[in-house]
């Protein structure tokens, strides 16, 4: 069974649980941001002026300038015409897909995508058909199939997959989409603030953004905030508006929250740095472990070890907490039958010389064990 385990605090890379100090490695602070000065100055300020709740939805009185202001810089920031910001990336994955699709429809999504978006499907009632993780011969195969016989198609995928941290190959998914007249999703989630010249992604990062229909992405992982958006056409924005269930009835992001996201994707586009550093030492923590020829996939700040056996995974993980580090294992049905993994999850505090120690700590237990 999963359990919960209150921490007694995070901070600057590290969390504390019953007094031991350990270096966090399942993080999603990815650039370090939730406890930036500027983030925590404008949530204060934000709740000074307009109080600790938007105590509304925004379809009542909850609809805030501090939120228009946000979209639009989302907008700016996405390269799309419009946005709208949702209370979470899994109400905005459900209520997106639900709101644009039924029972005419079908959607053609990556077997990896997150729950939310298979929820999504299930509840809009469209047929889901799940191809091969980045097998693009298998969803044209679907495609050339299926794909005539309903009224309206949509292909999803995430830009950087949360369990294995690589991307798909857009490029040759929005070729695709175009070919059998589909609308496509992404799920930029894990590729906001980290990929892109602006820290926007990997919609940005290959100049795609013009060519995809919905963009989703969440503020609380890299941008070190909370709730999510999506970047689309105002059309569209305005049939969700209308539409959109978990829009339509959830009270608005606090507005100390907003604050803090609009304040994340300045210092995303004003600091490259923090992006540039932390995938240099991913991939320098990558090869490192590679070298001891274990199984490590990923080309993002996600860096899976495949460790198969679920028990093993799981003794790795409690001997790596013995020796300081909070590394968690994943595993069935979270990841395929045969894929426990440790899901090391780097963020902008670790430094060169913490991931060159903790790679030989791993080289060590696992050969240990074999």
């Amino acid at each position: 069974l999963r359990i919960l385990r209150p921490a007694d605090l995070r901070k600057d890379g590290k969390i504390y649980r019953n007094g031991t100090e350990l270096f966090d490695f399942s993080s999603n602070d990815y650039l370090a941001l939730s406890g930036h000065p500027k983030l925590k100055e404008a949530s204060k300020k934000a709740v000074d002026s307009l109080g600790a709740s938007a105590s509304a939805s925004r379809l009542l009185s909850g609809d805030l300038k501090i939120h228009h202001e946000l979209e639009e810089k989302v907008a700016r920031f996405k390269g799309k015409e419009s946005a709208l910001v949702f209370n979470s990336g899994y109400q905005a994955n459900v209520g997106i897909i639900s709101a644009l699709y039924n029972r005419a429809d079908v959607v053609f999504c990556d077997r990896l995508s997150h729950a939310s978006i298979i929820d999504g499907v299930r509840q809009s009632g469209a047929k889901l058909f799940r191809f091969g993780h980045s097998d693009l011969d298998h969803l044209e195969s679907l495609l050339k199939k299926e794909g005539h016989k309903f009224e309206n198609r949509l292909i999803v995928t995430e830009t950087v997959f949360s369990m294995d941290g690589d991307k798909p190959p857009l490029t040759e998914l929005v070729n695709i989409k175009a070919k059998y007249d589909c609308f496509l999703m992404v799920d930029e989630a894990h590729a906001t603030g980290i990929f892109g010249q602006n820290g926007a992604g990997v919609v940005e990062e290959q100049g795609l953004s013009d060519r995809i229909e919905l963009i989703m992405g969440t503020f609380s992982k890299a941008l070190g905030s909370f709730g999510a958006y999506l970047a689309c056409s105002e059309k569209i924005k305005q049939y969700l508006i209308n539409s959109c269930r978990s829009f339509i009835y959830s009270t608005a992001l606090p507005p100390a929250t907003v604050a803090a996201n609009i304040e994340a994707v300045n210092i995303v586009r004003d600091e490259p740095i923090r992006r540039k550093t932390l995938l240099a030492n991913a991939d320098y923590f990558r090869s490192k472990l590679q070298k001891s020829r274990f199984d490590v996939r990923g080309e993002s700040q996600i860096v899976p070890l495949i460790v198969a056996d679920t028990d093993r995974a799981t003794r790795l993980s409690c001997q790596l907490q013995q020796s300081g580090y909070w590394v968690l294992p994943v595993r069935p049905p979270t990841v395929p039958a045969g894929g426990a993994r440790l899901r090391f999850s780097l963020t902008y505090h670790h430094s060169r010389q913490t991931l060159e120690v903790l790679a030989d700590k791993v080289a060590e237990l696992m050969k240990g064990q074999e």
